[in-house]
């Protein structure tokens, strides 16, 4: 691929493209798409109308920009977590029937949680987590219970570069809690993405007992039972874990 100025090739410029667009439904104009991206106007015109054109991104009349159709159904093709969402599926509608709270499945990327599906209901406390959303390990129990099954020299790296932005939680703070969520078999944090709330996240675990996923709940301080909660997670991922490894379970 040809290198810009700045020696970016063009797949450099269209993930940064991508990239830009923000959650939710809706579009961006050129001019904004362009800023957001920190292109030229004219280097993110030529890309958009060359992704147009193969339908990865949508133009409208006004000069909106979104992405298109023909990305999602790419991505979702042949993707890595489908066969995960699937095998989860069952498992977490059971779930949520009985909890009437928030579902969610992630997976790690980065030093992030990545969340690949999510169930919630009218009337469920706040939830962050959406899907295609990421959230820092150390703030979700999610993040925690798949950090806290990976091999020694994951957590060693990445406790190493760990640093809180706010400030507010040491490199000490967050070994503690990768040990305790490795001791206990599941991780729980309260009140630190909405006050009020109580995450709880069990590991879905491979043949080496590495966390490929976690299955999670958030639900109201008030209404936390963990002696409850715990064991139909962590049967849960068992469920799961079965269905990954035979998808005919």
């Amino acid at each position: 691929m040809a290198n810009s100025a700045s020696g970016e090739s063009v797949i450099d410029r269209v993930v940064r493209l991508i990239s830009a667009f923000p959650d939710g439904p809706g579009g961006l104009q050129l001019s904004e798409l362009a800023r957001r991206s920190g292109l030229p106007l004219t280097t993110a015109h030529r890309l958009v109308h060359q992704l147009a054109v193969h339908g990865l991104l949508e133009t409208e009349p006004g000069g909106s920009v979104q992405l298109g159709l023909r990305l999602w159904e790419l991505v979702n093709r042949n993707s890595p977590t489908l066969a995960l969402r699937q095998a989860a599926m069952p498992f977490m509608e059971d779930i949520q029937q009985v909890l009437n709270q928030n579902v969610n499945l992630a997976v790690l990327d980065g030093w992030d949680a990545l969340f690949v599906e999510r169930l919630s209901r009218r009337g469920s406390v706040a939830n962050r987590a959406k899907v295609a959303g990421r959230m820092p390990i150390h703030i979700t129990s999610a993040g925690l219970a798949l950090m806290a099954y990976q091999d020694k020299a994951v957590q060693a790296e990445y406790l190493d570069q760990f640093s809180d932005p706010a400030g507010q939680v040491t490199r000490d703070t967050v070994r503690a809690l990768i040990s305790e969520t490795a001791h206990q078999g599941f991780a729980q944090l309260a009140g630190v993405v909405d006050p009020g709330t109580w995450g709880i996240a069990v590991p879905i675990l491979d043949g080496r007992l590495r966390a490929v996923a976690a299955l999670g709940v958030v639900v109201p301080l008030q209404e936390v039972r963990l002696q409850a909660l715990v064991p139909v997670l962590q049967t849960a991922a068992r469920g799961i874990a079965r269905g990954l490894n035979d998808p005919n379970t």
